[in-house]
């Protein structure tokens, strides 16, 4: 029995694709997740932390919700 690639493309072409976002998102992530703790928003903290939207939420926040209130 021969096993055969059904993938619709190569499987190191996959690997790139994950990786850059993987490259794209953690900065994004890691920025947002500092300013939050920073501004002692919590909700915004735990939702930045477990949704995985390629660095969407993250970019709303930094430059929408991010401002320290006076």
């Amino acid at each position: 029995m021969e096993l055969v690639n059904t993938w619709p493309t190569p499987v190191w072409t996959t690997w790139w694709v994950i990786l850059l976002l993987v490259l794209w998102t953690l900065p994004w992530k890691g920025v947002a997740l500092w300013k939050s703790a920073g501004n002692k928003q919590l909700a915004w903290f735990v939702c930045i932390f477990i949704f995985n939207t390629l660095a969407i939420l993250e970019i709303i926040y930094i430059f929408g919700f991010s401002k320290k209130k006076s």
